[in-house]
């Protein structure tokens, strides 16, 4: 039997160790499953309060993707027996995945995210929350959820709203996928190497002089990724999301019809904002509407509040919104034909949007109360 996720730890010259976390469900692209989610949290949690390690380090196997996202076919198949209803298997996903996100990033110690190949959905979501995010030039970076009927989750409400201008609202409504030099003009990766320097890298943190000091080996290792990415951040192309920066702000300008009537209307001869286009255009009215939700939150919420804001909504959309049918046709049945609810965004009625964001929840009785 091959495990999901493998832990080893490394040892260091310094008498530290680096515990590394590696998905390893190669065919599927590392996407998460609930038991994985559970095996690395009760790890974390365990390595966070070992002082013998210094240092996580969170990769994926093979050479395709580090986490192309959550495996949701069993929620799908748990709303679709229960219509209309919150189920437990779309709480605890939710709730189990969340509470991963929030402890990568209140981690304490260095987490270093090896972003290499597709980073997507989940993927996205445990790599922002390391300290240290490396892009390779094989990174593919993306929140798709417009195509399922959700919204940029796992701490998206936080993440997005915090990039330059508009980036954020286009990147939820578009799934556009980033390249490296997008990656690192938004800010989700902080560091850029070569795909074929990991062990290179392994080595060079197995000699750098880790300590019990938090804040000092923060430095140590941040000094070791400067140094290795300067040569290819001379060489970097210009990232399209910096480039055309101007333009995606007027794209995204206004409120939600409006914003529909540019992309509908818009006449471009660049291929990738064509697919852009094309993509927001096929995707639910109803996570449009959640996407718009999202982007209105700004930046007031804290971390930890944006998270118990996502996880009311994705556990609604489970049970009343497009997510099964956005599931069924793209990975189900694969007929990428979804009948979504409403027929435009136009037509979407605001009680089902309200419906949506209202937390099913008392305060008190939030499966994330615990987060502050």
């Amino acid at each position: 039997m091959t495990q999901d996720v493998i832990f080893q730890t490394l040892g260091t010259l310094s008498g530290q160790s680096i515990g590394v976390v590696t998905l390893n469900i190669e065919k599927a692209l590392n996407a998460l499953t609930l038991d994985m989610v559970a095996a690395m949290q009760a790890q974390l949690t365990k390595w966070q309060q070992d002082d013998s390690i210094a240092c996580v380090v969170l990769d994926g196997a093979g050479e395709k993707a580090f986490c192309a996202g959550g495996d949701v076919r069993a929620i799908y198949h748990a709303s679709i027996a229960n219509p209309n209803n919150m189920t437990t298997e779309a709480c605890e996903f939710f709730t189990q995945e969340y509470q991963l996100d929030y402890l990568l990033h209140q981690f304490g110690k260095p987490v270093l995210v090896w972003g290499d190949g597709i980073v997507m959905g989940g993927g996205l979501g445990l790599m922002a929350g390391g300290s240290h995010r490396v892009v390779t030039e094989r990174s593919r970076i993306a929140m798709p959820e417009v195509t399922i009927g959700l919204y940029p989750d796992v701490g998206g409400s936080y993440f997005l709203n915090r990039m330059p201008g508009k980036t954020g609202l286009f990147l939820g409504l578009t799934a556009y996928n980033m390249n490296c030099a997008d990656a690192l003009y938004v800010g989700l990766g902080n560091h850029l190497l070569n795909s074929d320097e990991k062990e290179p890298l392994f080595d060079a943190m197995a000699e750098l002089a880790w300590s019990q000091d938090s804040e000092i080996n923060h430095q140590l290792l941040s000094g070791l990724l400067t140094n290795m990415s300067q040569p290819h951040l001379a060489a970097l192309s210009v990232s399209p999301l910096q480039q055309f920066q101007a333009q995606i702000d007027l794209l995204m300008t206004g409120d939600i019809l409006d914003v529909h009537h540019q992309l509908s209307t818009l006449n471009t001869e660049l291929d990738w904002l064509k697919r852009a286009q094309k993509t927001a255009l096929a995707g639910s009215p109803i996570s449009w509407h959640l996407i718009f939700a999202q982007a209105e939150l700004g930046t007031e919420l804290s971390l930890a509040d944006c998270f118990k804001w996502e996880l009311g909504v994705s556990v609604n959309c489970c049970s009343m919104g497009d997510f099964c049918e956005g599931v069924r046709a793209l990975l189900i049945d694969k007929d990428r034909q979804p009948k979504w609810l409403f027929a435009d965004v136009d037509s979407v009625d605001a009680n089902k949007v309200t419906q949506l964001v209202t937390s099913p929840w008392a305060e008190d009785r939030h499966p994330l109360a615990d987060f502050t």
